[in-house]
């Protein structure tokens, strides 16, 4: 452990001598080097840079690309729930290509509920209605054993942040993320704009209401004042609330960042060239070209990067289970990355400087449980969202983070129940995962580990540009 804490002072003493060196060589116009300490935390961005770029980073990439994680079921059919949406991307980057059944390892399809025998389904649900009443007083009624798992299952419903209909929905499909890379599409105006405008305008909590129209673009593009509209919502709010809007910006912040490094630099009959594209980058956090708010949001992303690390240091008991696996039916493999992804939990939680949650919900008891549940709506409204993107790459990238994000959200609030996990088979878990909601868990913060490593690949071309 020291060794560890020292190893992540080193590094992140040169990360700061590597920011001096290149703010004095870009005078001051570096904007993408925010430095010091984040708000509402002890952390500081250095220290941030240093642990995930230098030690976790690498790690986590090479476990994203297993079987277990790089297969993810969605819905991209479902119709939006809230307009007539007729503009589906038309551009040929926006498309995804799901896998056909011989793709997918056994292990994952059984695991996942996906589509085989009848007789199989109902021998699946007698095996698990048994184990779950097992767990029961075997003294209670059998109405009341059904009701007690009536009340389990709702139970787990109302921790849930996202909703998770695509998992047995029979249009849902597997998708191979790493053969649909998160990237450039070409989806914008707007289509894309409403998207923004909901998320921010319908869900993020504000003392006031905000001048219409409001153009998202304005957010990440335009000189206006529109912008600044945005952060005034801030102002006055308790710190639940100034969180839950980090995290919405943080998330577009990191979404951002992904689509301007994974920009379409160049399109001919012979190659198509992907790669990240400075001018892009600049437009969307460029001090001056966002009226300082470019900073504000790159801040963002480095706090919704604290979140969901303290999301996966507290999940660990979870995964410690002897009864856990990540099951595709190889078990060589299978046992390889649950070590694998143990030893990356166990680095989670060794980070010298993690997010207090107990600052959260921390006041009146009847006040804290109806602020949770009104993030949590608004939460599960955003995801409700996504089904409205027109582009389906964008809609595959956007609901699993936000489904990760949700997630991380779920774990945070759900502490005693991961605590009270049983030691044994012998009693009915408190706290589950899906193995829906933990693919989705772990590539999210791949998601911001990957943004966060770019922004030192942005800071290293700026500077040269410069």
């Amino acid at each position: 452990m020291c060794a560890l804490k020292l190893s992540v002072l080193l590094a992140a003493v040169s990360v700061s001598i590597f920011l001096l060196q290149a703010s004095g060589s870009a005078e001051g116009r570096c904007f993408c080097q925010v430095t010091g300490n984040l708000d509402d935390c002890a952390c500081d961005v250095e220290t941030i840079n240093a642990f995930n770029n230098d030690l976790l980073y690498p790690k986590l990439q090479t476990l994203l690309e297993s079987d277990y994680f790089r297969l993810y079921k969605v819905n991209l059919n479902k119709p939006c729930p809230f307009w007539t949406d007729h503009s589906h991307c038309g551009v040929r980057d926006c498309a995804v290509k799901p896998c056909s059944p011989n793709e997918v390892p056994e292990g994952i399809r059984l695991s996942s509920h996906h589509k085989y025998s009848a007789e199989a389904n109902e021998q699946l649900d007698e095996c698990e209605k048994a184990e779950h009443l097992g767990a029961v007083d075997v003294s209670l009624s059998e109405e009341t054993r059904e009701a007690v798992l009536d009340w389990s299952k709702h139970d787990d419903e109302a921790e849930r942040f996202c909703v998770v209909d695509d998992e047995e929905s029979p249009d849902a499909q597997y998708v191979d993320l790493l053969l649909n890379p998160e990237r450039y599409t070409g989806y914008k105006g707007p289509e894309a704009w409403q998207i923004w405008n909901s998320i921010y305008e319908e869900n993020c909590f504000k003392p006031y209401t905000v001048p219409r129209p409001l153009n998202p673009a304005t957010f990440y593009s335009s000189t206006g004042n529109e912008a600044r509209t945005f952060y005034s919502w801030l102002e006055g709010q308790c710190v639940e609330k100034r969180a839950f809007y980090r995290l919405v910006s943080g998330l577009h912040a990191s979404i951002s960042v992904h689509l301007s490094a994974r920009y379409l630099l160049g399109d001919n009959w012979f190659e198509r060239k992907w790669g990240p594209n400075a001018s892009e980058f600049q437009q969307r956090f460029d001090s001056e070209l966002t009226k300082g708010e470019g900073p504000k949001r790159l801040r963002n992303l480095y706090f919704l990067y604290l979140i969901e690390l303290r999301a996966l240091a507290k999940a660990l008991p979870f995964f410690q289970q002897a009864s856990f696996q990540l099951y595709t039916g190889q078990l060589e493999q299978d046992q390889k990355h649950k070590e694998q992804l143990l030893d990356i939990l166990q680095l989670a939680r060794s980070f010298p400087l993690h997010f207090d949650e107990t600052a959260l919900f921390a006041g009146d008891r009847e006040e804290a449980a109806k602020l949770k549940e009104d993030i949590r709506l608004s939460f599960l409204n955003i995801s409700k969202i996504m089904d409205c993107v027109g582009c389906f790459k964008c809609r595959l990238w956007g609901k699993l983070q936000t489904q990760g994000l949700g997630t991380a959200l779920k774990v945070l609030f759900s502490e005693r129940q991961i605590e009270a996990l049983p030691k044994s088979r012998t009693g009915w878990p408190t706290f589950q995962l899906s193995r829906q909601e933990i693919v989705a868990l772990l590539n999210a913060f791949g998601r911001v580990s990957t943004s966060i490593k770019e922004l030192q690949n942005f800071r290293s071309l700026l500077s040269e540009q410069q």
